[in-house]
């Protein structure tokens, strides 16, 4: 499996940090009890080499090697432009 890396999409929400963007990314489980569809986000500090990412941009990622403590995923292109302003 090798050169086979992980994608995700998610949103941003912040990127005040340099070189750095905490990207939202959310997925539906299936409450085994109710048996309802619920909503869960994960949050993954991403590598934005160009600082190009804005609050609300929705961005692809990709897992890479470890770049810092908490930083294994990078930003692959930029999907949608979002409004802006804080979520």
């Amino acid at each position: 499996m090798t050169g086979h890396k992980r994608k995700k999409i998610g949103t941003v929400i912040s990127n005040k940090m340099n070189k750095t963007a905490v990207v939202h990314v959310q997925r539906q489980t299936m409450d085994l009890f109710v048996k309802k569809y619920l909503k869960k986000v994960t949050a993954f500090k991403v590598h934005d080499e160009k600082n190009e990412c804005k609050v609300g941009d929705v961005v692809e990622i990709v897992e890479t090697r470890p770049i810092s403590r908490e930083k294994r995923w990078s930003v692959v292109k930029v999907v949608t432009r979002g409004v802006g302003g804080d979520l």
